[in-house]
Formats: structure tokens, C-alpha cells, sequence
């Protein structure tokens, strides 16, 4: 599960967190890093380091505030999804759209739209 989560973070890329460790660096010592986060999350004992803080600039000149992960924890983020994610799809409804895979606000917003119209078709 670890392995799998690692090569997925790996797959995306994203910049280095708070311990400023890029994929590079992590790589060369990936087992030790691993086998951290797969001793931790088995023993329950996992505790999750500081988020590096920076600031992106959002289209209206206003900054918003970014949390970027170590690479370290979103292995472990993508463990835990992973293996949380396919129970809770079976149970969830199927117009519920907030956080799951393959759907999007866009999706949601398309819903709402025909089930407005479907409900001012049944009133005529």
C-alpha cells in the first residue's frame, strides 16, 4: 500500500515541503523514508509534520494561503485514501459530489440544473 501511494505521489511531482526534501532527494534514500511512514501509519503512531505555508496570488490581487505537505505525509494522505475511499464509494449517494473521484463542483452545479428543470416539468 505504501509502495503504491509513494509511486502515485511520485507520478504528480509536486515541490518539496517543509523539510525542503525534493522527489530527487527522497529517492536516493526512499526506502528509509518509507518504511517510516508504512512502521507509522501500522503501529498507529503516525503523526503528521508541519505544512510549508506559502502564498499564491489569486486572480482578483489578492493572495490565498497554500499548505504544501512533506512528501512523506501525502504518501500517507494517499494510503489512507486510498484505502478509505473504496468503502465509502459504495455507500455514498449518487448526487453527492463533495471531494470524491471523478466528479467535480461543475458536475454538481450540472445536477442541481436538471433536477431544477425536472421539477418544474413535473409541477406543469
Amino acid at each position: 500500500m505504501v509502495w503504491e501511494a509513494y509511486l502515485q505521489v511520485k507520478r504528480k511531482g509536486k515541490s518539496a515541503g517543509v523539510d525542503e526534501l525534493s522527489m530527487s532527494v527522497y529517492d536516493m534514500q526512499r526506502h528509509r523514508h518509507l518504511y517510516k511512514v508504512w512502521n507509522r501509519l501500522a503501529s498507529g503512531s503516525y503523526f503528521p509534520p508541519a505544512v510549508l505555508q506559502v502564498e499564491i496570488p489569486k486572480k482578483n490581487g489578492s493572495m490565498r494561503q497554500l499548505g504544501i505537505p512533506t512528501i512523506s505525509d501525502r504518501v500517507a494522505q494517499t494510503v489512507i485514501k486510498n484505502q478509505i475511499e473504496v468503502r465509502l464509494e459504495k455507500i455514498f449517494h449518487q448526487d453527492s459530489y463533495g471531494y470524491r473521484p471523478k466528479r467535480s463542483a461543475h458536475q454538481a452545479l450540472e445536477q442541481v440544473r436538471n433536477n431544477r428543470r425536472l421539477a418544474q416539468w413535473r409541477v406543469k
